[in-house]
């Protein structure tokens, strides 16, 4: 029997009424045994707010501005009771539910005898997505239209928050692996080193569904798909990562460039960002070096690419965006805005998983597969001098600071621990996300150049500001990021414009210091926008707990309490 999508808006809003965990994962454990085999990867990835799997390479490409044009024109409500019902909510979701509800009044009954399943919602989402060429937009707006007019309004708050890529449940990735081990019963460790090989736990669940634990066995790295990251925590000192690692590490230049995995077989090369998109087309000269140099017939490699200028050093991180977000003239811009690649890691090799190897093991495969492609600079030191020496190195070479590696850790694709430490020698900056803006004063009037930044809750999914800038950009990036904003526009009330959260900045600051201006009782001192991460989603933004974690350390540095 069909799942409705009834059923899993139902779900949404019960896991979004609690706080508490294991109530949460009770509720989508139960709701997982319920579903057919076909359906589970898609409810999976849905209910962590993504439309397809992350595996698929399909992108809905629709805009706020063509979804909120379809919401009005489903509705026939007027536009002001959406902006009164999103200054009330705060949440772009429960504001459509709003204008839903105010509409049904009006509209025939006989519009809602029909249910509609879960995987008709995503088949619908899979044609709205495969629509392309002249007259795209009205044809995506068309389908959008016939779906939402099908949709009860907790239905519709649930596909608009699909849409837009937050379901602001608090139900996040790590809590679903959990769902999944009490679902299946097995152990949650089988299911996050499952995850951690495919880079989806939607797509591990449809094994579980429809193999068993017996499926799992069978699960291994596959070149052409992305593996997720492993990451680093943040320490402040060349001393500390030294302590933590047990007195010998190695440390690496910690390149100011875009993180890539290169997957290779025979001449085929492809490239991934570390948002695991491709972007192969927008790399060329990186394609070309890996299919002369990388020896192996297969393999899976991480490095990273650093825009570089006349005299081979380091260029600001946007001109290398650029060349990310290119697909065409990309040889004028390969001139433009050479690239450099440096290896740091392999993943897999000729049919081996390398990951369980110690990472020396690993750097020295790199070694003698990398060919002529430059690895990263690297010193093995239990030498406190001689590592800050090496920070000294990196910083005069123009890169960020330093990475420190125990040299004994396994690969942990999508876990950040301590085995990585990065170190830089200026506080740490933020990744946040810009939810309003206003429009400045004087020459910046016309664009939209005062930034509301905000960390994410991982216990709510909300988005908290803790701060206000509108210093870092450029005129040129004020421009563009103004266009951005302007398509995310969700209400304007006088100078300050409202958005759906989406675009992520890097942000650099004094300190964080207490303050009663906002909820979440932190605020940045002297903000000041360093760059826009095009690289990063939403969900790889810094969250308000890291936020406060940095906040308590700043208080034990000077002897305080929090």
């Amino acid at each position: 029997m069909q799942t409705l999508f009834e059923a899993f808006a139902e779900l949404g809003e019960k896991v979004g009424a609690t706080r508490k965990r294991l109530v949460m994962i009770d509720l989508v454990a139960e709701f997982l045994r319920s579903l057919e085999p076909e359906e589970v990867e898609p409810a999976v990835s849905m209910m962590l707010g993504r439309p397809f799997s992350k595996q698929s390479e399909l992108v809905l490409e629709v805009s706020w501005a063509t979804l909120s044009n379809v919401i009005q024109s489903v509705t026939g409500v007027e536009w002001a009771v959406f902006d009164d019902a999103f200054s009330k909510t705060g949440d772009i979701g429960s504001a459509t539910m709003i204008v839903f509800e105010n509409s049904r009044r009006t509209r025939q009954s006989t519009l809602f005898e029909r249910t509609v399943t879960l995987m008709e919602v995503r088949r619908s989402l899979e044609a709205i997505a495969e629509v392309a060429g002249t007259g795209s937009i009205v044809k995506k707006r068309r389908l959008l239209s016939a779906l939402l007019n099908e949709l009860s309004p907790v239905e519709a708050k649930y596909l608009v928050r699909i849409i837009i890529g937050g379901m602001r449940t608090g139900f996040h990735e790590g809590l679903m692996e959990q769902a999944v081990s009490e679902a299946f019963q097995i152990p949650l460790v089988r299911v996050q080193e499952t995850s951690m090989i495919v880079g989806d736990i939607g797509e591990v669940t449809a094994i579980l569904k429809k193999y068993g634990v017996e499926g799992l066995s069978k699960v291994d790295f596959r070149v052409f798909r992305p593996v997720s990251l492993m990451l680093a925590h943040m320490v402040d000192t060349a001393v500390e990562a030294l302590e933590e690692h047990g007195g010998r590490t190695a440390f690496e230049f910690k390149y100011d460039g875009a993180r890539v995995q290169i997957h290779k077989r025979g001449d085929v090369v492809r490239i991934f960002s570390r948002r695991l998109t491709d972007v192969t087309v927008s790399l060329p000269e990186i394609v070309q070096a890996a299919k002369i140099n990388i020896r192996s017939k297969e393999a899976i490699l991480e490095g990273e690419v650093v825009a570089v200028g006349d005299l081979g050093r380091p260029v600001p991180f946007q001109h290398l965006m650029r060349r990310f977000r290119r697909v065409h003239d990309v040889e004028g811009q390969s001139v433009e805005t050479p690239v450099r690649l440096f290896l740091f890691d392999i993943l897999y090799l000729d049919g081996e998983r390398l990951i369980s190897k110690s990472y020396s093991e690993r750097r020295r495969l790199l070694a003698e597969n990398a060919g002529k492609i430059s690895l990263s600079s690297q010193l093995v030191t239990e030498s406190v001098d001689e590592a800050e020496r090496f920070l000294k190195e990196s910083l005069a070479a123009g890169h960020e600071g330093l990475m420190a590696k125990r040299l004994d850790s396994p690969y942990v694709p999508g876990m950040r621990g301590k085995h990585w430490l990065k170190i830089k020698p200026v506080l740490e900056p933020l990744d946040l996300v810009i939810v309003a803006a206003e429009y400045g004063y004087g020459r910046r009037r016309e664009w939209l150049s005062d930034y509301y930044l905000a960390a994410r809750d991982a216990d709510t999914g909300e988005y908290l500001t803790v701060g206000k800038t509108f210093k870092g950009l450029t005129d040129a990036e004020f421009k563009e990021i103004t266009r951005r904003l302007k398509e995310l526009a969700v209400s304007e009330k006088s100078r300050r414009v409202s958005v759906v959260p989406v675009v992520v900045v890097e942000v650099v600051y004094d300190e964080i210091q207490t303050s009663p201006k906002y909820e979440c009782g932190m605020a940045l001192r002297f903000a000041r926008i360093v760059r826009v991460r095009y690289d990063k989603s939403p969900d790889e933004a810094d969250t308000i707990q890291s936020v406060r974690e940095i906040y308590e350390r700043q208080l034990r540095l000077r002897g305080l309490k929090g």
